[in-house]
């Protein structure tokens, strides 16, 4: 589990293909200080566990499911990639509970500058759609942000200059290709209320009313 603050941008020294799957290295310093093999780490906001170490970086196994949905897939040698150690018990958590499962990759639709700060508007993802409310948390490339608004296609986060500078953002621009896993507590309550409004409980999905939601004790 992490929290989705960026502790180091590593840069990708390669990524072997093997079959499906492939094997990844990165250059990193940060990120390796009290790590072992074993351990897992969040590779732009993919959880992976490290099966090689040394000096200068880590090699992580890359399953066909993480290439194929997510970015890391598309990867070449120069590229950056936000890094975070897993969480340890009893530390701070300053972001937001982020599990390291990433739900879809969303597409950058614009970037606008407010002042010393970025709006970013993302295209939003079938997978995510229910998990993504005004003021709710989500992460972008292992980036715990705030989500400021919410439409029917899209949603839109705001990034400080702290976080443009220190992770891979920097480089944000319309086009650009994310990876996104959606509040792990709204993912849960979604579940929840499908299942309230599933014919187990002779209730169509449809027939979700503010009654209904009072007498299971969720208003």
């Amino acid at each position: 589990m992490f929290t989705g603050l960026v502790e180091e941008v590593g840069t990708v020294s390669r990524l072997e293909r093997r079959g499906d799957g492939g094997r990844l290295s990165v250059r990193a310093r940060t990120v390796l200080e009290g790590t072992r093999v074993g351990d897992s780490v969040a590779v732009s906001g993919a959880c992976l566990t490290i099966v090689e170490l040394d000096s200068s970086g880590f090699v992580v196994d890359c399953m066909p499911e993480t290439l194929l949905h997510t970015t890391l897939g598309q990867v070449t040698s120069g590229d950056l990639v936000n890094l975070e150690r897993s969480l340890v018990l009893g530390g701070r958590l300053g972001g937001h509970l982020v599990l390291g499962h990433v739900d879809a990759v969303a597409e950058v639709l614009a970037v606008q500058t407010k002042g010393s700060a970025s709006e970013v508007t993302v295209s939003l993802p079938e997978a995510v759609r229910g998990c993504v409310a005004p003021k709710g948390s989500i992460a972008l490339d292992g980036i715990s942000l705030t989500v400021v608004a919410v439409g029917a296609e899209w949603f839109q986060v705001g990034i400080i200059p702290h976080t443009l500078k220190e992770t891979t953002l920097r480089n944000v621009r319309a086009g650009l290709q994310v990876n996104v896993e959606a509040d792990v507590l709204a993912r849960y309550v979604q579940k929840s209320l499908h299942a309230l409004g599933s014919e187990a409980l002779g209730t169509p999905a449809s027939g979700l009313t503010e009654k209904l939601l009072r007498d299971q004790g969720f208003v």
